[in-house]
Protein backbone atom coordinates (compact mmCIF):
# COMPACT_ATOMS: atom_id res chain seq x y z
CA UNK A 1 0.00 0.00 0.00
CA UNK A 2 2.90 2.76 1.01
CA UNK A 3 4.64 1.50 -2.36
CA UNK A 4 1.31 2.15 -4.00
CA UNK A 5 1.21 5.93 -2.69
CA UNK A 6 4.88 6.44 -3.10
CA UNK A 7 4.46 5.35 -6.92
CA UNK A 8 1.33 7.94 -7.41
CA UNK A 9 3.19 10.91 -5.85
CA UNK A 10 6.22 10.04 -8.13
CA UNK A 11 3.45 10.58 -11.34
CA UNK A 12 1.93 13.10 -9.86
CA UNK A 13 5.48 15.36 -9.91
CA UNK A 14 6.08 14.04 -12.96
CA UNK A 15 2.94 15.10 -14.12
CA UNK A 16 3.13 18.39 -12.57
CA UNK A 17 6.93 19.04 -13.40
CA UNK A 18 5.94 17.83 -17.56
CA UNK A 19 2.72 20.87 -16.93
CA UNK A 20 5.12 23.43 -15.69
CA UNK A 21 7.75 22.70 -18.27
CA UNK A 22 5.19 22.95 -21.20
CA UNK A 23 3.53 26.10 -19.72
CA UNK A 24 6.86 27.90 -19.45
CA UNK A 25 8.13 26.36 -23.09
CA UNK A 26 4.50 27.77 -24.74
CA UNK A 27 5.17 31.35 -22.82
CA UNK A 28 8.49 31.95 -24.26
CA UNK A 29 7.06 30.82 -27.38
CA UNK A 30 4.67 33.40 -27.37
CA UNK A 31 7.22 35.91 -26.44
CA UNK A 32 9.70 35.25 -28.59
CA UNK A 33 7.60 35.38 -31.55
CA UNK A 34 5.87 38.70 -30.08
CA UNK A 35 9.66 40.05 -30.20
CA UNK A 36 9.97 39.53 -34.06
CA UNK A 37 6.87 42.20 -35.06
CA UNK A 38 8.58 45.57 -35.46
CA UNK A 39 6.97 48.98 -34.06
CA UNK A 40 5.00 50.80 -36.94
CA UNK A 41 4.71 54.50 -35.99
CA UNK A 42 3.38 56.26 -39.15
CA UNK A 43 4.97 59.42 -40.59
CA UNK A 44 3.49 63.16 -40.46
CA UNK A 45 4.85 64.66 -43.42
CA UNK A 46 2.76 67.44 -43.58
CA UNK A 47 3.78 68.84 -40.74
CA UNK A 48 7.18 69.11 -42.21
CA UNK A 49 6.37 70.36 -46.00
CA UNK A 50 7.03 74.11 -46.28
CA UNK A 51 5.35 76.08 -48.94
CA UNK A 52 5.94 79.36 -50.84
CA UNK A 53 4.86 82.37 -49.47
CA UNK A 54 3.10 84.33 -51.98
CA UNK A 55 0.89 87.75 -50.41
CA UNK A 56 -2.28 89.67 -51.85
CA UNK A 57 -2.17 93.17 -51.06
CA UNK A 58 -5.54 95.08 -51.32
CA UNK A 59 -7.24 97.57 -49.23
CA UNK A 60 -10.85 98.42 -48.99
CA UNK A 61 -12.10 99.67 -52.65
CA UNK A 62 -12.49 103.24 -52.49
CA UNK A 63 -15.70 105.14 -53.78
CA UNK A 64 -15.18 109.09 -54.12
CA UNK A 65 -18.75 109.80 -55.81
CA UNK A 66 -18.07 113.32 -58.16
CA UNK A 67 -20.63 114.38 -60.64
CA UNK A 68 -20.53 113.21 -64.34
CA UNK A 69 -18.99 114.94 -66.51
CA UNK A 70 -16.91 114.42 -70.22
CA UNK A 71 -13.44 113.41 -69.30
CA UNK A 72 -12.01 110.49 -70.99
CA UNK A 73 -9.34 108.47 -69.26
CA UNK A 74 -6.43 106.20 -70.61
CA UNK A 75 -4.86 103.82 -68.69
CA UNK A 76 -1.01 104.90 -69.89
CA UNK A 77 -1.80 108.25 -68.33
CA UNK A 78 -3.05 106.73 -65.08
CA UNK A 79 0.25 104.51 -64.93
CA UNK A 80 2.36 107.74 -65.86
CA UNK A 81 0.94 109.13 -62.47
CA UNK A 82 1.39 106.43 -60.42
CA UNK A 83 4.90 106.20 -61.37
CA UNK A 84 5.33 109.90 -61.07
CA UNK A 85 4.24 109.48 -57.37
CA UNK A 86 6.35 106.73 -56.51
CA UNK A 87 9.23 108.80 -57.96
CA UNK A 88 8.04 111.70 -56.15
CA UNK A 89 7.92 110.69 -52.78
CA UNK A 90 10.20 107.29 -52.46
CA UNK A 91 12.15 107.45 -55.77
CA UNK A 92 11.04 104.36 -56.04
CA UNK A 93 11.77 102.87 -60.06
CA UNK A 94 8.94 103.18 -62.79
CA UNK A 95 6.62 100.05 -62.40
CA UNK A 96 6.34 98.38 -66.51
CA UNK A 97 3.30 97.42 -67.61
CA UNK A 98 2.46 94.13 -68.60
CA UNK A 99 -0.40 93.15 -70.42
CA UNK A 100 -1.65 90.03 -68.65
CA UNK A 101 -1.48 92.74 -65.75
CA UNK A 102 -3.62 94.97 -68.30
CA UNK A 103 -6.26 92.29 -69.09
CA UNK A 104 -6.50 91.21 -65.62
CA UNK A 105 -7.72 94.83 -64.74
CA UNK A 106 -9.74 94.90 -67.44
CA UNK A 107 -12.27 92.01 -67.06
CA UNK A 108 -12.44 93.15 -63.21
CA UNK A 109 -13.77 96.51 -64.38
CA UNK A 110 -16.30 94.72 -66.10
CA UNK A 111 -17.74 92.60 -64.10
CA UNK A 112 -18.33 95.04 -61.55
CA UNK A 113 -19.99 96.82 -63.96
CA UNK A 114 -21.74 93.44 -64.77
CA UNK A 115 -22.70 91.52 -61.73
CA UNK A 116 -22.81 95.44 -59.61
CA UNK A 117 -20.60 94.89 -56.89
CA UNK A 118 -17.79 96.56 -55.97
CA UNK A 119 -15.68 94.32 -53.86
CA UNK A 120 -12.12 92.53 -54.73
CA UNK A 121 -13.46 89.11 -54.16
CA UNK A 122 -15.89 88.72 -57.26
CA UNK A 123 -19.24 86.79 -55.97
CA UNK A 124 -18.40 83.95 -57.30
CA UNK A 125 -15.25 83.93 -54.90
CA UNK A 126 -12.28 85.22 -57.42
CA UNK A 127 -10.14 86.98 -55.34
CA UNK A 128 -6.88 89.21 -57.08
CA UNK A 129 -4.51 86.70 -57.30
CA UNK A 130 -6.71 84.17 -58.64
CA UNK A 131 -7.74 86.91 -61.11
CA UNK A 132 -4.26 87.25 -62.57
CA UNK A 133 -3.78 83.75 -62.44
CA UNK A 134 -6.37 83.20 -64.73
CA UNK A 135 -4.90 85.58 -67.20
CA UNK A 136 -1.44 83.72 -67.27
CA UNK A 137 0.47 85.86 -64.43
CA UNK A 138 2.19 83.87 -61.88
CA UNK A 139 3.67 85.95 -59.32
CA UNK A 140 4.80 86.26 -55.80
CA UNK A 141 3.11 89.01 -54.75
CA UNK A 142 0.18 90.60 -55.91
CA UNK A 143 -1.82 93.56 -54.79
CA UNK A 144 -5.32 95.80 -56.38
CA UNK A 145 -6.72 99.57 -55.87
CA UNK A 146 -10.14 99.38 -57.09
CA UNK A 147 -11.85 103.58 -57.39
CA UNK A 148 -15.24 104.27 -58.80
CA UNK A 149 -16.89 107.46 -58.90
CA UNK A 150 -16.40 110.95 -61.81
CA UNK A 151 -13.27 112.45 -61.60
CA UNK A 152 -11.50 115.82 -63.76
CA UNK A 153 -8.32 113.48 -64.78
CA UNK A 154 -5.90 111.57 -64.03
CA UNK A 155 -3.76 113.06 -62.01
CA UNK A 156 -6.74 113.42 -59.93
CA UNK A 157 -7.94 109.74 -59.89
CA UNK A 158 -4.45 108.76 -59.01
CA UNK A 159 -4.16 111.30 -55.97
CA UNK A 160 -7.49 109.57 -54.35
CA UNK A 161 -5.70 106.55 -54.41
CA UNK A 162 -2.87 108.44 -52.68
CA UNK A 163 -5.12 110.12 -50.61
CA UNK A 164 -6.11 106.45 -48.85
CA UNK A 165 -3.47 104.76 -46.69
CA UNK A 166 -3.94 101.57 -47.94
CA UNK A 167 -3.89 102.10 -51.57
CA UNK A 168 -1.33 104.56 -51.34
CA UNK A 169 1.01 101.49 -49.78
CA UNK A 170 0.43 99.51 -53.05
CA UNK A 171 1.43 102.29 -55.18
CA UNK A 172 4.59 102.99 -53.39
CA UNK A 173 5.28 98.85 -52.22
CA UNK A 174 8.89 98.92 -53.34
CA UNK A 175 8.06 95.39 -54.16
CA UNK A 176 6.38 95.42 -56.77
CA UNK A 177 7.53 95.78 -60.48
CA UNK A 178 4.87 95.28 -62.79
CA UNK A 179 1.03 97.17 -63.21
CA UNK A 180 -1.78 96.61 -65.32
CA UNK A 181 -5.02 99.13 -65.42
CA UNK A 182 -8.40 99.67 -66.46
CA UNK A 183 -10.68 102.11 -66.40
CA UNK A 184 -14.22 102.29 -67.62
CA UNK A 185 -17.33 103.75 -67.83
CA UNK A 186 -20.63 102.32 -67.07
CA UNK A 187 -23.95 102.37 -64.72
CA UNK A 188 -23.58 101.68 -61.69
CA UNK A 189 -26.45 101.18 -58.99
CA UNK A 190 -28.16 103.65 -61.66
CA UNK A 191 -25.96 106.06 -61.93
CA UNK A 192 -22.63 106.43 -64.42
CA UNK A 193 -19.60 106.30 -63.22
CA UNK A 194 -15.89 105.16 -64.21
CA UNK A 195 -14.59 102.36 -62.43
CA UNK A 196 -10.70 102.09 -61.85
CA UNK A 197 -8.51 99.21 -61.41
CA UNK A 198 -4.88 98.77 -60.74
CA UNK A 199 -3.18 95.18 -60.89
CA UNK A 200 -0.06 94.89 -59.29
CA UNK A 201 2.77 92.32 -59.49
CA UNK A 202 6.14 90.83 -58.84
CA UNK A 203 6.29 87.99 -61.70
CA UNK A 204 7.06 84.44 -60.09
CA UNK A 205 10.34 84.47 -62.49
CA UNK A 206 12.00 87.17 -60.39
CA UNK A 207 13.24 84.02 -58.04
CA UNK A 208 14.17 80.53 -58.70
CA UNK A 209 11.30 78.77 -58.01
CA UNK A 210 11.59 74.98 -56.02
CA UNK A 211 12.06 72.20 -58.42
CA UNK A 212 8.03 71.15 -58.97
CA UNK A 213 9.79 67.44 -59.62
CA UNK A 214 10.62 67.38 -55.99
CA UNK A 215 7.16 68.65 -54.71
CA UNK A 216 5.65 65.78 -57.22
CA UNK A 217 7.92 62.78 -55.96
CA UNK A 218 6.96 64.07 -52.18
CA UNK A 219 3.53 63.73 -53.47
CA UNK A 220 3.66 60.39 -54.67
CA UNK A 221 5.90 58.85 -52.26
CA UNK A 222 3.32 59.90 -49.84
CA UNK A 223 0.18 58.26 -51.82
CA UNK A 224 2.82 55.06 -51.35
CA UNK A 225 3.21 55.68 -47.56
CA UNK A 226 -0.83 55.92 -46.97
CA UNK A 227 -1.33 52.63 -49.12
CA UNK A 228 1.40 51.27 -47.09
CA UNK A 229 -0.06 52.41 -43.66
CA UNK A 230 -3.44 51.17 -44.16
CA UNK A 231 -1.89 47.57 -45.30
CA UNK A 232 -0.18 47.44 -42.39
CA UNK A 233 -3.03 48.02 -39.91
CA UNK A 234 -4.62 45.02 -42.11
CA UNK A 235 -1.84 42.69 -41.53
CA UNK A 236 -1.46 43.83 -38.20
CA UNK A 237 -5.18 42.76 -37.66
CA UNK A 238 -4.11 39.20 -38.96
CA UNK A 239 -1.25 39.02 -36.61
CA UNK A 240 -3.28 39.71 -33.75
CA UNK A 241 -6.24 37.37 -34.37
CA UNK A 242 -4.06 34.57 -35.54
CA UNK A 243 -3.36 31.44 -33.33
CA UNK A 244 0.33 31.64 -32.82
CA UNK A 245 1.02 28.01 -33.07
CA UNK A 246 -0.35 27.82 -36.58
CA UNK A 247 2.04 27.25 -39.22
CA UNK A 248 0.48 30.65 -40.94
CA UNK A 249 1.49 32.62 -37.95
CA UNK A 250 5.14 33.31 -38.88
CA UNK A 251 4.46 33.96 -42.42
CA UNK A 252 1.87 36.39 -41.52
CA UNK A 253 5.00 38.02 -38.95
CA UNK A 254 7.00 38.30 -42.24
CA UNK A 255 4.96 40.14 -44.25
CA UNK A 256 4.03 42.82 -41.64
CA UNK A 257 7.58 43.10 -41.02
CA UNK A 258 8.17 43.71 -44.79
CA UNK A 259 5.96 46.08 -45.19
CA UNK A 260 6.53 47.98 -41.99
CA UNK A 261 10.46 48.04 -43.70
CA UNK A 262 9.54 49.07 -47.51
CA UNK A 263 7.22 52.09 -45.34
CA UNK A 264 10.25 52.89 -42.85
CA UNK A 265 12.68 53.36 -45.82
CA UNK A 266 10.33 55.21 -48.01
CA UNK A 267 9.47 57.49 -44.77
CA UNK A 268 13.16 58.19 -45.04
CA UNK A 269 13.70 58.52 -48.23
CA UNK A 270 10.87 60.96 -48.55
CA UNK A 271 11.64 63.47 -45.55
CA UNK A 272 15.23 63.43 -47.27
CA UNK A 273 13.66 64.60 -50.24
CA UNK A 274 11.42 67.35 -47.98
CA UNK A 275 14.58 68.51 -46.72
CA UNK A 276 16.26 69.20 -50.15
CA UNK A 277 13.08 70.77 -51.18
CA UNK A 278 12.85 72.52 -47.48
CA UNK A 279 15.75 74.36 -48.63
CA UNK A 280 15.10 75.55 -51.91
CA UNK A 281 11.67 77.02 -50.65
CA UNK A 282 13.93 78.90 -48.12
CA UNK A 283 16.23 80.20 -50.87
CA UNK A 284 13.22 81.37 -52.49
CA UNK A 285 11.31 82.74 -49.84
CA UNK A 286 14.37 84.87 -48.56
CA UNK A 287 14.75 86.31 -52.07
CA UNK A 288 11.28 87.50 -52.33
CA UNK A 289 11.69 89.47 -48.90
CA UNK A 290 15.00 90.81 -50.59
CA UNK A 291 13.59 91.27 -54.05
CA UNK A 292 13.28 95.68 -54.75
Amino acid sequence: MRKSLISLLVILVLILSFGFYYQNNILNFYNNTSKGIQDFEKNDLDNILKEVKKEIFTSSPLKIGGKPNEAVFTKEKIIAHTNIQRYNNDLLVPLIENSKLNASAKAKAEDMFLNQYFEHTSPSGVDPGRLVRNYGYDYIITGENLILGNFLDEKELVQKWMDSPGHRANILNNRFTEIGVAIIKGIYKGETVWIGVQEFGLPLSSCIEPYQNLKNKIEVNKNRLDQLSYQIDLKKFEVDNANPRSENYNKLINEYNKLVNEYNLLGKETKNIITEYNNQINIFNDCIKGTN
